[in-house]
């Protein structure tokens, strides 16, 4: 397979190098999210272009990834809208949804969140009991979310609900779209991990409403159209990620050669596969958007991907040795941490969010493989 990207993508590689060049990152990551609507960059490659956003064919689309992440690009705030909803809204939505929420996205105007999760179910998502009752035009919500990035600055959240009264796993679950301001009837809270930070939240529902023009496909149909939003979160962004695993790789490296640790031949050897790895996962992952039919696929990436980073968290600690225990600053009574020992701890998660190992192994084995699905008995 040719891993090149050809004259077509160096051309785009240039315009996307320059315009990041000439727009510096404000400090207000919604303002940052405006400029990069206002330049065409947010949703490339969605459609025709019809919503503000440029026309990228897949090559193009990598390449204005990678030269975002090379150039320092900060987290995006809009990444759970361009990315999962609105592909999801193009495959699954209606007309009327398309027009409503793509522009605003396309703008950098409207940011998303993801309610999945829940205290039960994680990675056994189908354990959803948030319930959604209808009533006349609109559909009242009730239960909670958890693990939800982005609750606290997210302007509307798409649901997994229960909508049919007695249904069981997959059956009787609604895709609804709704809106965050809902005082009284929404309650995000913030959750302070190990690593000191709170990228996640709780989101509590309390008779919160959504329009039921906002149910994307059909009632009952939430399954379906939730299991197509994850199969889009191994996409183009898994090659943006490698770039940032890149640069802690790097990191690491530095760290092992100034303290002298490449001389214990089983750190070298460590550090020597971490990088093969990265190699193996680029290739794998542009052979995938290559369009492999493989069903199995996103599962293949995400196993590659959790554990490799997981390990490198660990190598990060086992090269700076009895060192990598201690703060970078005098105790003051924070608790604080340096990159590499913050990308150690959030790393344990890495097998878990976005469905277990366990989980996608299940996947390979069942729907690659053919072998026969786990009884709930056997496990």
């Amino acid at each position: 397979m040719d891993f090149e990207f050809g004259a077509e993508g160096e051309t785009f590689r240039r315009e996307a190098r320059e315009w990041l060049a000439a727009h510096p990152v404000p400090d207000d990551p919604r303002a940052w999210e405006r400029q990069l609507g206002a330049g065409g960059w947010i949703g490339i490659g969605w459609a025709d272009g019809a919503y503000g956003n440029r026309r990228a064919s897949l090559v193009q689309q990598v390449v204005w990834a990678e030269e975002y992440a090379r150039a320092g690009g900060p987290t995006r705030l809009g990444h759970i809208g361009e990315n999962l909803l609105a592909p999801t809204l193009l495959a699954h939505g209606s007309q009327e949804q398309q027009r409503r929420f793509l522009p605003g996205i396309a703008r950098g105007e409207e940011l998303w969140c993801q309610g999945y999760s829940e205290p039960g179910a994680g990675s056994d998502l189908a354990g959803v009991r948030t319930r959604a009752v209808r009533d006349g035009d609109v559909y009242r919500i009730t239960g909670q979310k958890i693990w939800t990035s982005l609750a606290l600055d997210a302007d509307w959240c798409f649901v997994l609900a229960r909508t049919e009264e007695g249904s069981l796993r997959h059956r009787g679950l609604s895709f609804l779209l709704v809106p965050m301001d809902q005082p009284g009837r929404i309650d995000v809270r913030p959750i302070r991990q190990m690593s000191g930070t709170s990228e996640f939240n709780e989101v509590y529902f309390d008779g919160a409403v959504a329009r039921a023009g906002d149910l994307v496909g059909g009632e009952g149909d939430g399954w379906r159209v939730a299991m197509g939003l994850l199969a889009l979160e191994r996409g183009v962004s898994t090659l943006v990620q490698q770039i940032g695993f890149a640069a802690e790789l790097e990191d690491v490296v530095r760290t092992a050669v100034a303290n002298g640790a490449t001389r214990d031949p089983v750190l070298a050897d460590r550090l020597v596969a971490q990088w093969a790895a990265l190699r193996v996962m680029r290739w794998n992952a542009l052979r995938t958007l290559g369009g492999t039919g493989d069903p199995g696929a996103p599962s293949v990436a995400k196993l590659l991907w959790a554990g490799w980073h997981r390990r490198l968290g660990e190598l990060a600690m086992a090269v700076r040795g009895a060192a990598a225990t201690a703060g970078p600053g005098p105790w003051d009574g924070a608790y604080e941490l340096d990159d590499q020992q913050r990308m150690f701890l959030f790393s344990r998660a890495d097998t878990l969010y976005g469905g277990s190992d366990e989980i996608q192994r299940d996947i390979i084995a069942e729907r690659v493989l053919g072998l026969p699905r786990e009884t709930k008995e056997s496990r």
